[in-house]
């Protein structure tokens, strides 16, 4: 008997038989051959417990004996139990015992071919000995040995067992986000009066992460005692003393007015509060643009930021108020190193119905982009959730675009149907966020006490690479 692969069990006609202890003959052999990819070392590291960084940590790998991740020995061990379990013997057999030798490493990308070869066979209690040899590609052993397994002695064959769907949830987006500030100065940040300890934490958390310069804009009597019950150290940091949130936001908005600050952090005031200052039209840092939120999201199962907006700032936008949000979006979007970003304008239908204003604004919106009122993005619209992700729903209704299937902006009807996405793409798709308002003079990063500290350090991320694209503008211009 020889067997190369994988079951395939989403396939309802796979089977899995067995062969029974009368049935083997010295001399018999089965195989399966499978590829070692990161999946498979972080499925196996989530299974066994075996977090160690030389299956896991390119970096570490790159200074270890073998200068590159390599799999877990035992991952080829379970090739061979593969072998056993699902070919030869096959359905019922038992593990008895095993004895392995780890000849060589298996790297990302090795092709493993585990083999079993039948050795001898003990009738007593239905043994059987099996010769056990994993080779890569090149024909070189990997790991070998011999294992003992009881034999089934029932002939059996039924349907193979459906595994479950496996998704690997993984937050290296946020991590290459974090990577391009690298080499970037700390970006002043006035942090409006952030007195509980999340506020004050994620202040002090972006700061050790190199990514803004915190000024702390608050009671400074409360903070300093804020920071020594919760073990924060505050002492590098300038402090400007303001006696409540209001005079808080005030001093905050007066700093990033007056260029002593590049960006504005909210800290444990409400919102509201602080974006009342902001678009104050004597001292607040209102531009020609209308403020507008953007979400970034990182959705384990999409394969780019996902910009959704807006879903914070305004709560039904005109269409005069649309052109300013998506172009926001689209300019964020081309500082996080989107060329061209395209942009999905959302409704609940993807054709036009004068019964639904959104989707007359869409095709507003998609006129205004192809007459140059709209720079810089490739928009269509108006575009159902289902058609605007996914290429194939958009395929299935007939719908031919540069966008459907693959959007890097959401434009979203209202704030209602904006936030309602984004906590979903959160608590059910296991997406990570982060969010920044745009159209002022500065970023300002709007963090919550519910933000992990991904979420904190991505918004600030975000806030520093907008900081520095404005920083560059300016360079660029005073030397034309």
């Amino acid at each position: 008997m020889h067997a190369t692969g994988e079951l395939a069990a989403h396939d309802p006609l796979a089977v899995i038989d067995n062969v029974t202890f009368d049935e083997i003959r010295i001399g018999q052999s089965a195989s399966l051959a499978r590829e070692l990819t990161i999946m498979d070392v972080e499925l196996f590291a989530a299974v066994s417990g075996n977090i160690n960084p030389a299956h896991l940590d390119a970096k570490f790998a790159a200074d270890s004996r073998f200068q590159k991740v390599i799999g877990p020995g035992m991952w080829s061990g379970s090739l061979i139990s593969g072998v056993l379990g699902s070919h030869l013997p096959g359905a019922g057999s038992l593990y008895a015992g095993q004895n392995l030798q780890f000849r060589r490493p298996v790297g990302l990308g090795d092709v493993i071919t585990a083999t079993v070869t039948v050795t001898g066979k003990r009738a007593d209690k239905n043994i059987v000995v099996f010769d056990c040899v994993c080779t890569n590609q090149n024909g070189e052993v990997v790991t070998s040995g011999t294992a003992e397994v009881i034999a089934p002695t029932r002939k059996v064959s039924r349907p193979a067992h459906e595994l479950p769907q496996i998704q690997m949830i993984r937050h290296d987006k946020h991590d290459a986000l974090l990577r391009k500030c690298d080499g970037l100065p700390p970006v002043p940040t006035a942090v409006a009066h952030p007195c509980d300890e999340s506020a004050l934490r994620g202040a002090v958390e972006a700061a050790q992460a190199g990514l803004i310069d915190p000024i702390l804009v608050g009671p400074a009597a409360k903070l300093h005692a804020l920071a020594a019950a919760h073990g924060l150290d505050i002492s590098r940091y300038r402090m400007v003393d303001a006696p409540h949130s209001h005079a808080a936001a005030q001093a905050a908005v007066a700093l990033a007015r007056s260029g002593e600050a590049e960006a504005v952090m909210k800290g444990s005031l409400h919102t509201d509060e602080l974006m009342s200052e902001v678009v104050r039209k004597e001292t607040g840092l209102r531009t020609n643009r209308r403020l507008s939120h953007v979400f970034i999201m990182n959705v384990p199962t999409y394969p780019r930021a996902l910009l959704i907006t807006d879903a914070a700032i305004n709560i039904y936008p005109t269409l005069e108020d649309k052109v300013h949000i998506v172009q926001n979006a689209i300019d964020l979007a081309k500082v996080l190193g989107v060329d061209v970003p395209r942009v999905a304008i959302l409704s609940a239908v993807e054709t036009l119905n004068p019964k639904i204003p959104t989707t007359l604004e869409a095709a507003a919106l998609c006129k205004m982009a192809d007459r140059g009122q709209i720079k810089g993005g490739i928009l269509d619209g108006p575009l159902a959730f289902d058609n605007a992700i996914s290429l194939e729903a958009a395929r299935t209704k007939g719908i031919k675009s540069d966008v459907a299937g693959r959007p890097d902006i959401l434009l979203v009807p209202d704030l209602e149907a904006g936030n309602m996405l984004a906590k979903q793409l959160s608590f059910l798709a296991n997406a990570d966020a982060a969010g920044i308002v745009l159209g002022a003079r500065v970023p300002i990063i709007l963090t919550s006490r519910a933000d992990n500290v991904r979420t904190r350090l991505a918004s600030c991320a975000v806030a520093s690479l907008v900081a520095a694209s404005r920083r560059s503008s300016v360079v660029a211009l005073a030397a034309e």
